[in-house]
């Protein structure tokens, strides 16, 4: 965590990768969970937190968020419109990020003033992010893409990209890519189970957290 990063200004793609090994993939169904969960990752250390919007409560718990726990950056997953683009800065999302490459959806980010991190999962892809300016991309499904491998091929023709693998990252395997030279993070949803959220354990939340803070690369 980079305890210099000024929080209430726009951040960068860059920013977003580089505060924690592990960025959460959250799933919320119900929005009275947003701020308890949101300070119970930040407690563990991570506070980059990508709300899916998979869930007609997405929104709104972007907003609590946002509104309640400042010590936290509220990004929005699963953005795949200009229009999602949008609502989610409206609601207060500080980046998004997408499970594909569209040029409408980065030029949406850059009039709202939001980071993006953009799926890709072929070199064309890369290419046409990269046409657009975007260096820092999100790699999904990353294990089902071609995992650890795929980012060592990629390696040297696209040497000045950084990735976040998505998809199929665990515990187990997170060490894998973040022992890559082009990987900044890991995107994952082990952080924040279902059944630890029908519970509301924020405690066995904190400590997820705090053990993915620990995660680095392979010995």
């Amino acid at each position: 965590m980079d305890l210099n990063l000024d929080l209430n200004s726009n951040l960068t793609a860059l920013q977003v990768m580089r505060d924690a090994p592990v960025i959460p993939v959250i799933v919320l169904t119900d929005a009275a969970q947003a701020v308890a969960l949101a300070q119970a990752l930040v407690a563990g250390g991570i506070r980059m937190l990508e709300i899916t919007l998979r869930t007609p409560q997405a929104l709104a718990c972007i907003e609590a968020i946002a509104r309640a726990v400042p010590e936290a950056v509220a990004g929005a997953g699963t953005v795949r419109t200009a229009a999602d683009v949008q609502a989610c800065a409206m609601a207060g999302a500080r980046f998004a990020v997408s499970p594909g490459y569209s040029h409408a959806v980065a030029q949406a980010c850059r009039d709202a003033g939001l980071a993006l991190l953009p799926g890709v999962a072929t070199g064309t892809e890369i290419m046409a992010a990269q046409d657009d300016g975007l260096y820092e991309l999100k790699f999904f499904p990353a294990l089902q893409a071609g995992g650890p491998a795929m980012l060592k091929a990629w390696h040297g023709p696209f040497s000045g990209t950084r990735f976040c693998p998505t998809g199929g990252v665990t515990p187990a395997n997170a060490s894998a890519f973040l022992s890559l030279p082009n990987v900044l993070c890991v995107g994952g949803s082990w952080l924040t189970p279902a059944e630890l959220l029908a519970k509301g354990a924020w405690d066995d939340i904190t400590t997820l957290a705090k053990e993915a803070c620990r995660l680095g690369p392979a010995a």
